[in-house]
C-alpha cells in the first residue's frame, strides 16, 4: 500500500451559479497569459514596442488552439470516430486534447500572419516569446491533472499520482507525466533565459532551442505514458513526432547561426495610418495651396483677383471667421 502519493482533485469543474469554470481551460487561459506577459517584457527589452506581442497573440491564440485540437483529434481519431463513440465530442476542448505540434505549427501561421501586419519579422517574436510557451505549458500541464489524465506507468514511489475509478481509467497510483513535463518545461524556459543572454541568440534560434529542447524532454515522458496511442515501429507516434521535430530545429540552429549569424535588431515601423481628422485637415491644408497656386501669376505673387477670391466674408457680427490651419 503506497502511503505516500499526490492527490487527484475529486472534480474538474467548479460551479459558480449557472457558470461552470474547469480546471484545464483555467489552466490554459492561465498560461497564455503568462506567456504573453512575459514575451512582452523581452520584446521591449530588445528595443521593440509594448503592446506589439499581444496584439500579435491575437492572431496566433486561435490558430494554436485550433491547430492543437486538430493534431489531437487526427492523431487519435478512434476516440472520436470508432464504433460507439460519439463524434461531437471532438469539439469539446474542454475535457483535455491538445496537441503542442498541432499548436505551434498553426499557431506560427497566425503569428506570421499578426507580424506582416505590423511589419516586423516572425523570427524576432518567436524568439522573444520562446520562454513564455515553455512557462505557458508548464502551467497547463496541471489542466491534465484536473482531467486525471495523461498518467505513466504504475508505480509505488512517494510522489506517485493516485488516479480514482472512472472512464478508461483504472484506480491506483501511477507516475505523474503531467509533473515530469511541467517540470521539465520550466527548465527549458530558464535554459531558453541564460542561452540567449550568453550568446545573445537570433533569427528564431532561441525558439529552435525550446522546440529542441521540449522535444528531448517529451520524447522520454511520452515514452513513459499508458493511455492509448498510435504506435510506428514500436514507438508512439508523440515519440516519433519528437524525434523528428527535435533533429530539425537542431539542423535550423546550426545553418542559420552560419547563414545569419549575430542577432538581428528590432526597428518596428512607425504607425502609417492616420485618424480622419488628420487626413481631413491635411486635404485642408492641400487644398489651400492649391488654391495659392491656381491665384499666383507665376511669379510667386498673388494676383488682385486671387486675393479678392482668397478674402473670407464677414459673419452676421461683422468678424471674419477663422480659417483652419494645418496642425
Amino acid at each position: 500500500m503506497n502511503l505516500a502519493y499526490i492527490p487527484s482533485p475529486s472534480t474538474g469543474v467548479i460551479e459558480l451559479g449557472p457558470i461552470p469554470l474547469r480546471g484545464y481551460a483555467f489552466c490554459i487561459i492561465i498560461g497564455v497569459f503568462v506567456a504573453v506577459w512575459f514575451g512582452n517584457k523581452r520584446w521591449i527589452a530588445r528595443g521593440g514596442k509594448a503592446g506589439t506581442v499581444a496584439d500579435i497573440a491575437v492572431w496566433a491564440v486561435p490558430f494554436g488552439l485550433v491547430g492543437g485540437r486538430l493534431y489531437h483529434v487526427i492523431t487519435d481519431y478512434q476516440l472520436y470516430f470508432s464504433d460507439g463513440e460519439n463524434w461531437v465530442d471532438a469539439f469539446k476542448i474542454w475535457q483535455g486534447g491538445l496537441g503542442i505540434w498541432g499548436a505551434i505549427a498553426l499557431g506560427a501561421v497566425g503569428a506570421w500572419i499578426g507580424c506582416r501586419r505590423r511589419g516586423i519579422p516572425l523570427p524576432a517574436w518567436a524568439d522573444a516569446l520562446a520562454p513564455g510557451i515553455a512557462f505557458a505549458q508548464a502551467i497547463g500541464r496541471w489542466g491534465n491533472w484536473f482531467n486525471q489524465e495523461l498518467y505513466g506507468r504504475q508505480t509505488d514511489v512517494p510522489w506517485a499520482l493516485k488516479i480514482s475509478e472512472g472512464s478508461n481509467r483504472v484506480a491506483g497510483t501511477y507516475h505523474p507525466t503531467f509533473l515530469y513535463e511541467s517540470l521539465w518545461c520550466v527548465g527549458v524556459a530558464l535554459l531558453v533565459i541564460w542561452a540567449d543572454r550568453r550568446f545573445k541568440l537570433g533569427h528564431g534560434r532561441a525558439f529552435a532551442l525550446y522546440v529542441a529542447a521540449y522535444c528531448a524532454g517529451r520524447g522520454w515522458i511520452e515514452y513513459m505514458r499508458v493511455d492509448e496511442a498510435h504506435h510506428v515501429l514500436g514507438l508512439r507516434l508523440n515519440v516519433w513526432t519528437a524525434i523528428v521535430v527535435f533533429v530539425l530545429a537542431v539542423v535550423y540552429i546550426v545553418v542559420s547561426a552560419k547563414v545569419r549569424p549575430g542577432r538581428e535588431e528590432i526597428v518596428e515601423p512607425a504607425a502609417v495610418a492616420l485618424s480622419k481628422d488628420t487626413e481631413d485637415t491635411e486635404d485642408g491644408g492641400n487644398g489651400e495651396a492649391d488654391d495659392a497656386e491656381a491665384d499666383s501669376d507665376g511669379s510667386g505673387t498673388r494676383t488682385a483677383a486671387g486675393d479678392a477670391a482668397a478674402k473670407e466674408p464677414e459673419d452676421d457680427a461683422g468678424v471674419a471667421p477663422q480659417t483652419a490651419e494645418k496642425s
